[in-house]
């Protein structure tokens, strides 16, 4: 199966997590490569990155090595819309984010939408969460943190532009916080 390949890499603080690569990002060789998704003018909006990212495999490198943010899928099979997806590809998915994050331990792993978010505490951790906020979810993690911010997908259009902004914002203050008290 022909997917989108993974950007993380040792250094990786803060992991992205989608819920699986449309086809047009696998053809294109990065994430949110479909050009009305929001992801790229929220990102660069927000208070996240230190400059301003065109979607593109260079971005995509430059984000993980300057900014120390890293990208994957709950399930890495791609298909036009979640629908497609069974819970097979959510299981089969979630273990093999599980291996991701034990390997890199990243210090905070960002969900893009609730729907990842769900399907992994479901099908890798067994859980079943009631109710799902956006920003920090309960971790049994020592040192990692779980934030989750709206899907920038255009299918999620109950959220604009300004509130994906608004809790990218949130992830940043919360990540800078993380890092204040680390030091």
């Amino acid at each position: 199966m022909e997917t989108l390949a993974d950007f993380i890499d040792s250094d990786v603080d803060i992991l992205a997590v989608g819920i699986n690569p449309s086809p047009n990002s696998v053809r294109a060789g990065y994430p949110f490569a479909t050009p009305q998704n929001r992801f790229w003018r929220a990102l660069n909006q927000s208070k996240l990155v230190m400059q301003c990212y065109e979607p593109s495999r260079e971005s995509m490198q430059k984000l993980l090595q300057c900014e120390h943010i890293g990208f994957t899928d709950v399930v890495k099979r791609p298909t036009a819309g979640i629908s497609e997806l069974r819970a097979a590809d959510y299981r089969l998915g979630a273990a093999d984010l599980l291996r991701k994050i034990a390997q890199y331990r990243p210090r905070i792993i960002w969900f893009q939408g609730k729907v990842g978010y769900r399907m992994y505490c479901r099908y890798g951790l067994n859980e079943k969460p009631q109710v799902i906020n956006w920003g920090i979810q309960p971790s049994t993690e020592p040192k990692m943190s779980i934030f989750v911010t709206p899907n920038p997908s255009p299918a999620n259009a109950v959220y604009s532009i300004d509130d994906i902004i608004m809790w990218i914002n949130n992830l940043a203050t919360f990540a800078e916080r993380g890092r204040a008290n680390a030091i």
